[in-house]
């Protein structure tokens, strides 16, 4: 079954030049990973700093495969300092029927 997720967070004043850099390095990154169906960032179109991303996974494995990846600790890691709050805020979906 597809792990189906979105995650949101705003970015800091000063600091968005760098997130947008660093999301298009991830979302390369994240859409060669095998088992990656959909990695889509978005801004909030009224407040440009506020990101969503939704992003589907085939199954737990590629889904686990994904938050183990080293590009994604870096990622994190600095994104933590440029970001509001206590890091990414996840939702996980389901599919309606």
């Amino acid at each position: 079954m597809a792990k189906t997720l979105y995650a949101e967070f705003t970015v800091k004043p000063g600091c968005e030049a760098r997130v947008a850099e660093m999301m298009c390095t991830l979302t390369e990154q994240v859409r060669n990973e095998p088992g990656n169906v959909l990695f889509l960032p978005y801004t909030r179109e009224a407040a440009p700093n506020e990101y969503f991303v939704f992003e589907v996974y085939a199954d737990d494995a590629a889904f686990s495969e994904h938050i183990t990846a080293d590009y994604g600790k870096v990622f994190n890691d600095e994104l933590a300092e440029l970001i509001e709050g206590e890091g990414s805020v996840l939702t996980w979906l389901t599919e309606a029927e």
